[in-house]
């Protein structure tokens, strides 16, 4: 049978984007223009918050180390140890290398680090704490030579501490309490004490994706990401309440996220809509969870593993789950997604908050061609090549003929010069 919906998504019409675009060129092109007194005017527009100087001080990054409860600390240390652990195994399985392609021809490659990164937190309905860890610790492990944390203010003090102290600990430079596309043209321009990043990083909502679409080429950024995804993969085997706690977990991000289950078995599929139902009932973030299950959340009944395996590399979700009797047939054939969890042990919330891989991953269908956030984001990988001088007289007459074929002859003339150059001397 073809793929069969019992509860599809409702038609979305095409968002008219570009009132959005032209206000977020418009703040920009306004920072660009004039600088930090910009900056100060949006910042108490959009975050009501004026400061003399948005960097952060080690006096207020010292008090917040003390008010903050030891429990968060360790978890913290805790999380920040696992994910710095797995950018370290990432990066040591970068390499570089040099080889000698033909005799006199030798070309090689050279890892190096991003120098100049900012990194952007929000602080909107949910202060994301970890995702210091996963720009600013991730930087460091990449060897980032100097990084910029930024986040919106909180309230009257200034950033939500805990996101304050997840900056510091994470290794930042500097700290600045400053939020929304004002930040990332900060970072990219350099204002309010800030030098000019090569690079900025972060989640945020769709003005400050809008401002990161907008910078790029400007500075360089790690990746544009939209509403949060998740998508469960489960046969009858699984628990259907568990595989519910699931979908809602992931949909209380906003009511414009998406959640996913695709399914071998109608009844299994039924149960799991029941059971969303009745936790719906009871769960504290219920107002935004079931908004987004009723308008984006679906379940899809298949014939086959291999269909199942087809229509989720189709959508390449931003996180997949399994929950089958085949999790490791299913590990092998699966290409397109940003995180996967294998397993009903394993689950998006560990995965978001620091069991080791990062969260900052592709949405959108990105997951068709690329990965999220690593150390290799932040390193350049870059060629170098050196010839004999009997290689470059024996390569020139073919890269000048391939020169002559491209009407470049300017070029085709750097390769003549060098077979007359090297030509062997006659004693």
């Amino acid at each position: 049978m073809a793929r069969q919906y019992l509860k599809q998504a409702r038609p979305q019409m095409r968002a008219d984007r570009r009132a959005l675009e032209d206000r977020v060129r418009a703040i920009l092109d306004d920072i660009a223009a004039h600088g930090d007194d910009a900056i100060r005017r949006y910042a108490r527009e959009f975050d009501r918050w004026e400061s003399p100087d948005f960097r952060v001080t080690e006096d207020q990054i010292r008090r917040v180390e003390r008010i903050l409860p030891e429990t968060f600390k360790e978890d913290f240390t805790y999380a920040h140890s696992r994910v710095t652990e797995f950018a370290k195994a990432q990066r040591d399985s970068m390499h570089e290398f040099e080889m000698e392609i033909e005799p006199g021809i030798v070309l090689g490659q050279k890892l190096i680090p991003v120098a100049k990164t900012g990194c952007y937190i929000p602080g909107g309905k949910y202060p994301l704490i970890s995702a210091a860890i996963m720009s600013v610790a991730t930087a460091r492990v990449a060897g980032v030579g100097h990084v910029v944390g930024a986040a919106p203010p909180r309230d009257a003090e200034g950033i939500y501490p805990q996101t304050l102290y997840a900056l510091h600990a994470s290794g930042a430079d500097e700290i600045y309490c400053i939020g929304g596309v004002q930040a990332l043209a900060a970072m990219a321009y350099g204002c309010v004490g800030m030098t000019p990043r090569d690079m900025i990083t972060g989640p945020g909502n769709a003005f400050v994706a809008e401002a990161k679409r907008q910078l790029f080429g400007t500075v360089g950024i790690d990746l544009l990401a939209g509403p949060t995804e998740i998508m469960v993969i489960a046969d009858e085997t699984a628990d259907p309440a568990l595989v519910a706690t699931d979908l809602l977990g992931q949909a209380e991000h906003g009511p414009d996220s998406p959640a996913w289950l695709i399914t071998t078995s109608r009844a299994f599929g039924e149960r799991v809509m029941a059971e969303i139902a009745l936790q719906l009932e009871t769960l504290p973030t219920a107002a935004v969870a079931g908004k987004a299950w009723e308008v984006f959340g679906e379940v899809i009944v298949v014939d086959s593993d291999e269909e199942a395996a087809t229509v989720s590399d189709e959508y390449a979700p931003e996180h997949l789950e399994l929950q089958t009797a085949r999790d490791d047939w299913y590990l092998d054939r699966l290409t397109n997604y940003g995180s996967l969890f294998v397993g009903e042990q394993a689950t998006v919330a560990y995965g978001d908050k620091g069991v080791g891989t990062n969260h900052t991953l592709p949405t959108g269908r990105a997951g068709r061609y690329t990965g999220g956030l690593s150390v290799g984001k932040f390193i350049k990988s870059v060629t170098w090549q050196r010839l004999s001088d009997a290689a470059s007289r024996r390569i020139a007459p073919i890269m000048g003929r391939i020169c002559r074929e491209e009407g470049m002859l300017a070029h085709e003339k750097t390769a003549d010069v060098r077979f007359a150059r090297y030509a062997p001397k006659n004693d």
